[in-house]
């Protein structure tokens, strides 16, 4: 089943629709990325170098050395934190689109099915920025638990499967149910769901790749969701018709 909704929703990438939602997506993540630099680097400007001048008054020639090899290694820093943060950005900016997703893969893949409801504006917007939160998360506890040897590769999935798994999941099935229902369907298949965001934490785990995660988890998940509401209801009718 897992295998089953991976592989539809790997196969649905490359569809015009897939593409439009990945540009915008990429062409958004680019701009909120840019307005961040720049605006990181004119805070910089405006609180360091004062105070690299007032540290040496006199020594003018030092000063401008100093803030030169400061303003380097902060340019250094920044071009990290950018590349740290491009994954979770562009987790929060596709959060945006994920109904798009959604419809397109419920119109190709189920058309005899009903189609799901849009997650209102605000629900919407709450939900990026906790898909943008689970990634920063994520991550951060994988980056700390680096440095215990032995475990850190096994945590960075075990973190990134159950918080990934968790939401994608909750998103795909609040299409068509209540928020309490879905969190209990998620809850009554926990051990699918972490299995299916193991595999959505290994997608992530890929530089470049990792770009479309949120357009391949959001898929995958109304795939499994369709897969799971099938054998949910398979299980409440089959005693009633034995």
């Amino acid at each position: 089943m897992i295998l089953d909704a991976a592989r539809a929703a790997a196969s649905q990438l490359p569809t015009p629709e897939f593409r439009s939602v990945f540009l915008k997506t990429l062409g958004l993540t680019l701009l909120a990325l840019a307005g961040l630099w720049f605006g990181l680097k004119e805070l910089f400007d405006w609180l360091a170098l004062p105070w690299i001048d007032a540290l040496l008054p006199g020594m003018p020639g030092w000063a401008g050395w100093l803030g030169f090899v400061t303003a380097l290694l902060a340019g250094i820093g920044l071009a990290l934190v950018m590349a740290l943060l491009i994954a979770p950005v562009t987790a929060m900016v596709a959060g945006l689109f994920l109904d798009d997703v959604a419809e397109a893969v419920e119109t190709n893949s189920y058309p005899q099915d009903a189609p799901g409801r849009p997650v209102p504006v605000l629900a919407g917007l709450v939900m990026a920025l906790k898909f943008f939160l689970v990634v920063i998360f994520g991550n951060l506890v994988a980056l700390f638990l680096l440095l215990i040897p032995g475990i850190n590769i096994a945590a960075f999935f075990i973190v990134n499967g159950y918080l990934l798994g968790r939401e994608f999941f909750e998103f795909a099935a609040m299409r068509f149910r209540p928020e309490a229902e879905a969190k209990a369907l998620r809850r009554q298949y926990a051990g699918t769901v972490f299995l299916a965001g193991l595999v959505i934490a290994g997608f992530l785990a890929v530089p470049l790749l990792n770009l479309l995660t949120p357009l391949f988890a959001a898929a995958m998940m109304v795939h499994l969701h369709k897969m799971v509401s099938a054998r949910a209801e398979a299980g409440r009718v089959g005693p009633a018709t034995r």
